[in-house]
């Protein structure tokens, strides 16, 4: 059922395409900060209360619905499942997004290039240079895929569409809770990420190489995941750098000063043919992942 699910929803995804950057978080974001201003009053208790809100609550309501569905009906459950993950993961938005870059940065077009790095991360990108723009663009890709696409897959194979929202929903949280301090309030929310995230990353990462060179991508993995600050996503882009043969991270210009980051992958620096690339390898991580899940599925079927 599971198989059939994600098939539809990553099929009604590419068919019809998302118009918003993350529909979800638009929705969860101001009940997120709601009860932050209402909650925070500076201790673990009450953070934990608040997570337990936004996150705890809705995933355990959306998989008492989705058990009884199938109960019930399995195409329902089906149909459920497929309209859960249509606004859950992000198929469409980094491919589109980067496509456009790409043309920009192919044109030379820098103003144009920064502008659209700008809107899509979030970040002052109005002093890099077009190598920069490339590099944070394969970045984006590369995290945005995991965060959107494969982490959710990872967890909706083993807990269903639950574990899909639920791990959404803990990203969102972290990322509108002062993301960048850690406190009292935010501790827990931020903890219970790290131990989601770790899995779905070594399987992000691990895709990433299986995909693309195999060598480098473990060497960088090795060598270099543990010089980003986030764990995690160290693995990811070192693998993924590794992968494309590339160099992103180094030093930026944001907000008038200079943001030291290590430099990470190996080969050139960034342009559009690698940003291009990127998204080509996230489109074969999909196939990968999607051809792995038909086994176990077929596997399962036939051990019954």
């Amino acid at each position: 059922m599971n198989f059939i699910a994600l098939i539809g929803a990553l099929a009604l995804t590419y068919y019809r395409p998302h118009r918003k950057l993350d529909w979800l978080q638009e929705i969860v974001a101001p009940l997120v900060q709601l009860l932050e201003r209402n909650f925070n009053g500076g201790n673990r208790l009450q953070g934990m209360t608040a997570w337990a809100l936004v996150v705890l609550l809705p995933s355990l309501l959306v998989g008492a619905v989705y058990y009884v569905l199938l109960q019930v009906n399995a195409i329902l459950g089906i149909v459920f499942g497929v309209a859960l993950l249509y606004f859950t993961l992000r198929l469409s938005q980094f491919g589109p997004r980067a496509e456009e870059i790409i043309a920009a940065l192919r044109t030379g077009n820098i103003d144009e290039a920064r502008l659209l790095l700008g809107q899509w991360e979030k970040i002052d990108s109005d002093n890099f240079t077009l190598t920069q723009v490339a590099q944070v663009s394969v970045e984006t890709v590369l995290s945005r895929s995991h965060y959107g696409l494969f982490a959710p897959i990872f967890w909706f194979v083993i807990l269903g569409p639950a574990g899909a929202l639920f791990y959404r929903l803990s990203h969102i949280v972290t990322m509108e809770w002062q993301p960048e301090e850690a406190t009292p309030f935010n501790d827990w929310a931020r903890k219970v990420f790290r131990w989601l995230n770790w899995p779905p990353a070594f399987v992000t990462a691990g895709s990433f190489a299986i995909v693309g060179d195999f060598e480098d991508a473990i060497y960088c993995w090795r060598s270099q995941a543990e010089t980003w600050p986030d764990k995690a996503m160290g693995m990811i882009l070192a693998s993924g750098a590794g992968a494309l043969g590339v160099r992103i991270g180094e030093p930026l210009p944001m907000n008038g000063i200079l943001v030291f980051r290590p430099e990470i992958g190996l080969g050139d620096a960034a342009d559009a043919d690698y940003l291009r690339s990127a998204v080509g390898l996230v489109w074969r991580v999909l196939v990968l992942l999607i051809g792995l899940l038909l086994l176990l599925t077929f596997a399962h079927w036939l051990g019954q």
